[in-house]
């Protein structure tokens, strides 16, 4: 059955996170495959990911990276990626890939 998987690259400058990065793909096969996929994926990707803005919080700041780290931990960074689910119409719970690029450099395991 295919799916909508997305890479997402969290965009961390002076750490804090300043905008996302998306790119989709709608693909079959396990999810152990298309973790991989992603991966495999998260260089060639980056410079034709479409742009979102990352959330600011009432005065107008970029949340810190350690705090984004909380929020990953406790399994709510997904509440962070709202606009990018609504808008490439995933399912309830999306396969994805996070990659942070730090200050213009990409970090791939």
């Amino acid at each position: 059955m295919l799916e909508i998987i997305l890479n997402i690259y969290l965009i961390i400058e002076n750490g804090l996170v300043t905008s996302f990065k998306v790119k989709s793909y709608e693909i079959e096969g396990g999810d152990d495959s298309k973790i991989e996929f992603l991966k495999s994926r998260a260089e060639e990707d980056y410079s034709s990911a479409y742009k979102f803005d990352a959330p600011r919080n009432k005065r107008g700041e970029y949340m810190k990276y350690s705090r984004f780290a909380k929020f990953e931990k406790q399994g709510m960074h997904f509440q962070l990626f709202e606009e990018i689910f609504s808008n490439f119409k995933v399912a309830q719970n999306p396969l994805i890939c996070v990659t942070p690029v730090v200050d213009g450099k990409i970090l791939t395991n």
